[in-house]
């Protein structure tokens, strides 16, 4: 490889060199014939103070560069090292674009030509990567990486990864690089002359294609091992005695230690699935609760001969069940173990349709990033499970097009038929003695049944149970989701489906009973009431906050029983039915289409069976856009709950319409626990004072049907958190005032400055949050801290956490689920502040519903509902500060309802006993140094 590539890294004193930022350190790596040869490091002197949060986050201070050149004086030493070079950097467009202006400002034009964005090039070769940060890459690939952001050591290490990079394109197979080659001219960055040099070299060679991998129809893909019968008819007694079950585990679990209760609720279960009974179990943080419901899990299904299914809330938890639990106890168990993730068929690639989409010219840089993606991963992955991918925001769309939805043609006819992912998953979890799902999986398996057969259930995580049945059996229409799918369809002036379709119909000689002409009237005028019907609905949204104070980002409006009869409603009603016959006139009109397809005697070609399957694939998410509008506004069930929601100042495209049942426990009772033999329900978080009382009466269960336990947690939590309870503060009770926002703030940047940042804030509102947010950084007194807010600073949960983990001296600041499922071990955490106890606002549409529901029934709303309710939402924050047995804390509540009510206790006591102390901030600021010293 004679190119020579030079890679470059900047550290800057901002983003915006048009505001005034500048380069205080740049690094240059050369590479030539596949080796680094030379690397040029220069501090430079920008001219300007570097702001104190750079100056954190890179370790260059003003002294450092108070005596380094200034970058006219390096410019033309740049110019020499970029001559004949491809240019190469993390995020090419930042560097490059930075550097192109310094160079023009020192009055050298014309420095740059070909460049390569290594972030691109690693989400072509790495497409399952969960992160495309250098610092986490370095730490995947083991690279070293001892100074993240300082350019010599980020231009080191993103040289390695170009090398890396190469290398792994050389070892795919050349029909993969040949298409890969083709379509890299279409990308962002210069990748294309890279590709098709490589592609150059590899066909001089002689190829051997790895055995583990064939080529059918022009792509290379892993070869699929047929899963085996596992299902072994020998009998294996459960270990009864704590003795079999040390005997059975110590010598293939590293660090086992025999746990009374570990081994108690392994028995429990055990007994449990033996006796038909189903159980609820909670399971303190450190109990080893997946080891203890695993155990008698796999002895059941291998002595009943039938599979258990495992279901759990989070993906990360499924792939830890299977990667890691099930994995360690295969070596343990005398049997052995199927396992296997089960999805719905959509979760997988179309193999037929991807194939016709790499015979379309494509343009669009997204699309031809994620087919290259796709073509790198079919030659890797075992299970064509499309959410291994990590897909751009352009990707996902494209995922609709490629996503299995079964066959409308006759699928025999299907020339991957043999290579099918989906149908390959089916066999293997028929082969399963342990089938691990999402809770949203199994709720689906009760309306269609999708799993194979099973009578035994394990749900983990079970708190998320009732919210995520809710959801389930309601329905929601978002106006951009129903504008998007009427855009795909498009009409004949637009080249989408419905262009395309009439051409084949066309060609075909075939005549449907309604014209195109006819049928394009109809999307037309769908597609206008649409919008009139949205307009309409963000009236009715707008008019519901005229009387509010305070505006939300995310607004709600419930529609009542009472609302319904009035003309407004009933107008809109009229509205949406229309858009619901227009609706069907095109579903009949589409069906009629295909099955005059199907029907016609004359062979398709391949391209034509795909686009007819991708045409079902959309006729059936038409026909469920159908079925929504039904539920929601033509024929409601009297008792559900009926909402809007909205941001008034992004209409109508923010408006989505929703509906819930009002009690869900009647549908699961119903559909889950009298269909299956034993239900075993666990999680950290179930019970208040000790009584399971309100998640079972949410699920519509008794406890006289059910076994009851629970196991604390192991941890010594008296050694290891304290709780602070300031004095000072106002006590908040509904709305919150300016001022005593102000002293939460003032509140925090104290107890900042104590505990070093390491903080995290929860908030029970985004607007408090927000306000707050603002306030503490606009204060000026942490400019060398990362304040990281959720909805503010950029990026999902995962990523705002992996970045406070980055951070010495980091905030952060979360709502809504952040009060559960954070996971942030050691010493990254060492404060959490729980603003105000996580009561549901009482306007909130399904809580105003269930308020009512149960003052029908004469009880009282606040101790059935609210109060166990934010409870177990309390006990859920508070165990995000302790997740190991090394973690130390303090816990700050700034409310002070825990002293001076009479429920302030019930919170108190569904935690486990920690010293709590009382007092004003100084006192506070007092306790956490003397505890975190």
């Amino acid at each position: 490889m004679s190119q020579k590539y030079v890679v470059v890294d900047l550290e800057t004193t901002g983003n915006m060199w048009e505001k005034g930022d500048r380069i205080i350190q740049l690094s240059a790596v050369v590479i030539q014939h596949s080796q680094i040869i030379d690397q040029y490091t220069t501090f430079i002197n920008p001219g300007i103070s570097i702001p104190p949060f750079i100056a954190e986050l890179t370790g260059i201070e003003d002294e450092m560069v108070e005596d380094a050149p200034y970058f006219f004086e390096i410019a033309g030493k740049i110019q020499t090292l970029l001559r004949d070079a491809v240019f190469v950097a993390h995020n090419v467009l930042f560097d490059l674009g930075f550097l192109r202006k310094e160079m023009e400002e020192a009055g050298y034009f014309n420095v740059f030509s070909n460049a390569i964005d290594t972030v691109e090039l690693t989400k072509i070769l790495m497409p399952e990567s969960p992160s495309y940060k250098l610092s986490e890459l370095s730490d995947v690939l083991g690279f070293d990486h001892d100074r993240p952001h300082q350019a010599d050591s980020d231009a080191l290490v993103t040289a390695e990864l170009l090398l890396m990079l190469i290398e792994k394109v050389k070892q795919l197979p050349i029909v993969t690089l040949e298409k890969l080659t083709e379509l890299a001219f279409y990308l962002k960055s210069d990748i294309g002359p890279l590709f098709h040099e490589l592609l150059h070299e590899q066909e001089a060679k002689i190829e051997n294609l790895a055995e583990d991998l064939e080529v059918h129809r022009g792509i290379a893909l892993k070869k699929k091992c047929k899963p085996i019968n596992n299902q072994d008819k020998k009998d294996h007694p459960y270990p009864l005695t704590e003795e079999e079950k040390v005997q059975l585990l110590s010598p293939h679990i590293n660090g086992f230690q025999a746990r009374e209760m570990q081994f108690d609720m392994m028995d429990t279960i055990y007994e449990a699935f033996v006796d038909q009974k189903h159980t609820v179990i909670e399971a303190g943080t450190g109990t080893g609760k997946s080891l203890a419901y695993l155990i008698p899990a796999l002895y059941v299904a291998v002595e009943k001969q039938q599979p258990v299914v495992i279901s759990t809330y989070t993906t990360q938890m499924q792939e830890q069940i299977l990667n890691n639990e099930i994995r360690r106890l295969a070596k343990a168990v005398p049997f052995p173990i199927q396992a296997c993730i089960a999805k719905g068929r959509n979760h997988y690639i179309h193999l037929l349709k991807f194939e016709q989409t790499l015979r379309e010219k494509e343009k669009h840089p997204d699309i031809v990033l994620t087919k290259m993606q796709i073509l790198v991963w079919l030659t890797r992955t075992e299970t064509g499970d499309l959410d291994e991918l990590n897909f751009t925001s352009g990707g996902h769309l494209f995922r609709y097009r490629i996503q299995h939805d079964g066959w409308f043609m006759d699928k025999e006819k299907d020339s991957w038929l043999s290579r099918d992912f989906y149908l390959f998953a089916r066999e293997k979890a028929l082969q399963s003695n342990i089938i691990i799902t999402n809770h949203s999986m199994l709720l689906l398996d009760t309306e269609k049944q999708i799993l194979p057969n099973y009578q035994y259930v394990i749900i983990d995580e079970a708190h998320h149970l009732e919210r995520t049945a809710r959801k389930s059996f309601g329905e929601k229409l978002e106006y951009n989701s129903v504008k998007y799918w009427i855009g795909r369809l498009g009409t004949l002036e637009k080249d989408f489906f419905f262009k395309t379709l009439e051409s084949l119909i066309k060609n075909k000689k075939l005549t449907p009973t309604t014209h195109s002409m006819e049928l394009e009237q109809v999307i037309l005028q769908m597609d206008e009431e649409l919008d009139i019907l949205y307009a309409q609905l963000g009236k009715l949204l707008v008019n519901s906050t005229e009387n509010k104070t305070v505006q939300s980002r995310k607004e709600f409006f419930r529609i009542t029983n009472e609302m319904k009869e009035n003309l407004t409603w009933q107008s809109i009603v009229m509205c949406a039915e229309r858009v619901y016959d227009q609706h069907q006139l095109i579903k009949k009109g589409l069906e009629e289409r295909l099955v005059l397809i199907k029907n016609h005697k004359e062979k398709l070609a391949i391209a034509e069976q795909a686009f007819i399957e991708e045409m079902n694939s959309f006729i059936q998410e038409w026909t469920a856009i159908g079925g929504r509008i039904k539920d929601i506004f033509i024929s409601p069930a009297e008792e559900d709950i009926l909402w809007l929601q909205g941001d008034v100042k992004a209409l109508p495209n923010s408006i989505t319409v929703r509906n819930e049942p009002t009690e869900i426990g009647p549908i699961l009772r119903e559909r889950l626990f009298q269909q299956k033999n034993s239900i075993v329900l666990t999680s950290a978080t179930l019970s208040i004072q000790g009584s399971f009382h309100y998640f079972l009466y949410e699920l519509g269960l008794t406890k006289d049907e059910i076994i009851q336990k629970i196991y604390p947690s192991p941890f010594k939590f008296e050694k290891m958190a304290k709780l602070l309870i300031p004095t000072d503060l106002p006590e908040i009770r509904g709305q919150v005032m300016d001022r005593d926002i102000e002293m939460i703030a003032s509140h925090l940047l104290a107890i900042a400055e104590v505990t070093n940042g390491r903080m995290l804030i929860l908030f029970t509102s985004y607007d408090m949050l927000k306000k707050t947010y603002y306030l503490v950084k606009d204060a000026g007194c942490l400019e060398d801290y990362a304040i990281l807010a959720q909805g503010i600073s950029a990026g999902s949960r995962s990523r705002l956490i992996k970045n406070f983990q980055q951070f010495h001296k980091a905030i952060l600041f979360g709502t809504s689920s952040f009060w559960e499922g954070v996971d942030i071990p050691g010493k990254d955490l060492s404060c959490l502040i729980i603003v105000r106890l996580p009561f549901a606002p009482p306007d909130e549409p399904v809580t105003e519903a269930k308020y009512e529901r149960i003052k029908e029934k004469g009880m009282n709303p606040f101790t059935t509902y609210a109060l166990p309710q934010a409870v177990l939402r309390f006990k859920q924050g508070f165990g995000r500060l302790i997740r190991g047995e090394e973690d130390r804390g303090v816990v700050v509540v700034f409310d002070k309802r825990l002293d001076t009510t009479s429920y302030g206790k019930v919170f108190l006591q569904s935690i486990p006993p920690i010293p709590i102390e009382r007092g004003s901030l100084p006192v506070i600021l007092d306790q956490i140094q003397q505890w975190l010293d």
